[in-house]
């Protein structure tokens, strides 16, 4: 295991190494509007949300590493306390990429990008058409943390209206994963695309109280078949079996025949264990459970 403290290597090595690890991040498409009315269009991976009432969101314009220079983002920012974060989906991608280069002040990024700007109803800066949500924001507080290279200026922002697009909608009124498409930024050039294949579910309600780990028999914590993830499925059921169900699992024909086929053999346990990682990525963890027990 390496260990690097701040300091001991240059800024943007440890930079890499943090914004590697911390990933992926949501990106905050922002856009702002300075004083002489020119509207600035820029990327920020420093971004999430941090409270749903109010509804806030945070992003960071991190001074430049290279030559401690702040951002238009920033300076627009300032001076009117306005922004509108668009989000990044996979069909702007590219787009949005063009808009992280270092144009000049008066250059606009949506002529640059080919993005459209369309009017916000309350706050000045412009919307990003082609994203599929943007959230137009009054900016609360803006908190320095640092005057040197890649020291970071935390922007607070108050979400006064939101636009979705229907199209990003499912049937039960909530944003759909893979139709809103959404891209994250990894270290370095990396990036990450929000659908498809990549999403998976994890449903772990928290107000029911879970076994835990420390409730599971030690052959389960042991286990050398059974992941970590295997053992974190078991970990977060409400209840081991109760006799009358071990007594029911015996009765059942393929778990009958199971134990005569085994019950004398060397390898009972790790074909027990095999066979309960299998019903886990079946998603059959009560039933994996079970079989578990069958484990003196």
């Amino acid at each position: 295991m390496r260990t690097i403290e701040p300091g001991t290597i240059p800024t943007h090595d440890f930079h890499q190494f943090l914004l590697g690890a911390v990933a992926p991040r949501p990106i905050a498409f922002a856009s702002t509007i300075n004083e002489d009315g020119l509207v600035n269009l820029a990327p920020y991976s420093f971004f999430n949300a941090f409270s749903s009432n109010p509804p806030i969101l945070v992003f960071s314009s991190n001074r430049r590493v290279s030559d401690n220079t702040t951002k238009d983002t920033l300076h627009n920012i300032e001076i009117n306390k306005e922004v509108v974060i668009n989000v990044v989906n996979y069909a702007i991608v590219r787009q949005m990429a063009v808009a992280a280069v270092n144009f000049d002040s008066a250059v606009s990024e949506f002529s640059k990008t080919g993005l459209t700007p369309v009017p916000s109803d309350i706050v000045k800066p412009p919307r990003v058409k082609e994203s599929p949500v943007q959230m137009e924001c009054k900016v609360k507080e803006i908190i320095t943390l640092g005057k040197h290279g890649g020291a970071g200026h935390l922007i607070i922002c108050d979400v006064v209206k939101m636009h979705v697009s229907e199209e990003v909608i499912d049937e039960n009124n909530r944003i759909d994963p893979h139709k809103i498409d959404l891209v994250g930024r990894m270290g370095r050039s990396y990036y990450t695309r929000a659908s498809g294949d990549a999403i998976f579910t994890v449903v772990q309600p928290v107000t029911k109280i879970s076994l835990g780990y420390d409730q599971l028999p030690d052959h389960i914590k042991q286990s050398e078949v059974l992941t970590g993830n295997d053992i974190g499925r078991l970990a977060g059921l409400y209840a081991l079996p109760t006799s009358d169900e071990m007594t029911a699992l015996r009765q059942e024909p393929e778990v009958h025949n199971f134990i005569q086929n085994f019950s004398e053999k060397d390898d009972f346990n790790t074909r027990v264990h095999v066979w309960a990682g299998l019903e886990l990525e079946n998603d059959n963890a009560e039933f994996a459970m079970k079989l578990l027990h069958l484990i003196a």
